[in-house]
């Protein structure tokens, strides 16, 4: 059964994590069942410090295509959105993947995907031009870790949709722009490969360029990033890649049945052998399959409130109305997100398994896990689960790490011919 916090408790909560009260509105479709989301105070003061200690790695923002709807500067508190500095600072978050998000319509007309693609970069480059006391690109593991030592938030990149790769030379053009994981796909089958949510099934798993854009990611060093693709093509993978890979934002398919979306438990341990790592998705809909009509539902009744009232969704008006509503309506709640963890750490191990939220790219998120100053709910549970400081080191960043370590190990022999 679902379980959502009511309204007055939801505003303490929100006030409490993020230091700012949202404002409630007439059509806020916020029911009054009560959601137990208490954290004791000493497991919260102990997640807040190992946030703070660790490294922490997400998988997978998306801000960038966020600022191309409404655009707010990130380098200060925004009143939109899932992610902005000062809300990244009080979560521990020190390397978030930018998604450099390709829609699957860009994949019609040629070279439109490579112009967004260098656009969306365009703009991260230039969240470090406007704040580089806060902000720096990372292109590599030492930087993420230099740049924390620093004080610095470390902005990597990631491509969702692999649509921009026309060609082999266009892998060494994004590499050299700082890309460095490609989800080779997206919502329709490409170029390269199957993609989940496409019925077509165009190449049955990976297409015979799809075979060399594999190659020459690991030969460059670029994580091959299996988040969408169909099973076929992750097993496919999984058997021509020579290093490690990962899903950037995916889930256990566990407790979504028949949601080729999310990860199947010999998927994820196929993965694991291979020494990579699945980073939970915290968007809703993958967390259970009854939250996914109601995740729809919420979308649909912002979608005919913004239409009804003449908002338009880019409008400040309209971008802040949808804001207020998911943040209002939360589906699920953070122990949802530790329930995935634990799955699979009970099918491969704590060193299979990391976060990426899908902050900003999903519409309904889990109470308790609303933004990136929320982690240390989630740690904190797992605190109470059991987890040692040392597993909670690699949940939060320490197993991506270890992947991208992997991959730019591999790319270094292939590169000497070893």
């Amino acid at each position: 059964m679902r379980r959502r916090l009511a309204l007055p408790a939801f505003i303490l909560l929100f006030a409490a994590m993020t230091g700012c009260t949202p404002t409630d509105s007439p059509d806020a479709d916020v029911d009054s069942t009560e959601a137990d989301l208490t954290i004791d105070p000493a497991l919260l003061e102990r997640a807040q410090d190992l946030t703070q200690r660790f490294i922490l790695v997400d998988g997978h923002i998306d801000v960038p295509y966020r600022m191309t709807e409404y655009e707010e500067d990130i380098t200060q508190a925004t009143e939109g959105g899932d992610f902005d500095y000062p809300r990244a600072k009080a979560g521990g978050l020190n390397a978030p993947f930018m998604s450099i998000f390709i829609p699957a319509d860009r994949q019609e007309i040629e070279g439109s995907a490579k112009i967004l693609a260098d656009s969306l970069i365009d703009m991260v480059e230039g969240f470090v031009e406007r704040a580089p006391e806060k902000y720096a690109i990372a292109t590599s593991v030492d930087d993420v870790r230099r740049q924390k030592e620093e004080g610095l938030i470390s902005l990597p990149m990631g491509m969702e949709n692999g649509a921009p790769i026309e060609t082999l030379d266009d892998l060494r053009h994004f590499y050299d722009r700082g890309i460095r994981y490609i989800t080779l796909t997206h919502g329709r089958d490409n170029r390269i490969c199957d993609s989940s949510y496409d019925d077509t099934r165009t190449w049955k798993g990976l297409s015979p360029f799809g075979e060399q854009v594999v190659d020459e990611m690991n030969r460059l060093g670029i994580i091959v990033d299996i988040s969408h693709l169909s099973d076929s093509t992750i097993f496919q993978v999984l058997r021509r890649s020579k290093a490690p890979v990962f899903a950037s934002h995916s889930s256990a398919r566990h407790f979504t049945p028949g949601w080729e979306r999310n990860m199947s438990d010999e998927l994820i341990k196929a993965m694991a052998e291979r020494d990579g790592v699945i980073m939970i998705n915290f968007g809703s809909s993958f967390l259970g399959g009854e939250y996914q009509q109601e995740g729809r539902a919420l979308s649909q009744r912002i979608d005919q409130y913004q239409t009804e009232h003449n908002l338009d969704p880019r409008s400040a008006e309209g971008a802040l109305y949808r804001e207020r509503q998911r943040k209002l309506n939360p589906v699920g709640t953070f122990r949802d997100v530790a329930d995935h963890i634990d799955h699979v750490v009970a099918l491969v191990g704590v060193d299979h398994v990391g976060l990426g939220s899908d902050y900003d790219g999903v519409t309904a998120l889990p109470a308790g896990l609303e933004d990136v100053s929320t982690y240390p709910n989630l740690v904190a549970e797992l605190l109470k689960r059991g987890y040692s400081d040392e597993d909670i080191g690699k949940i939060l960043g320490g197993n991506a790490l270890r992947v991208w370590s992997g991959v730019e190990r591999v790319a270094q022999e292939l590169q000497q011919g070893m």
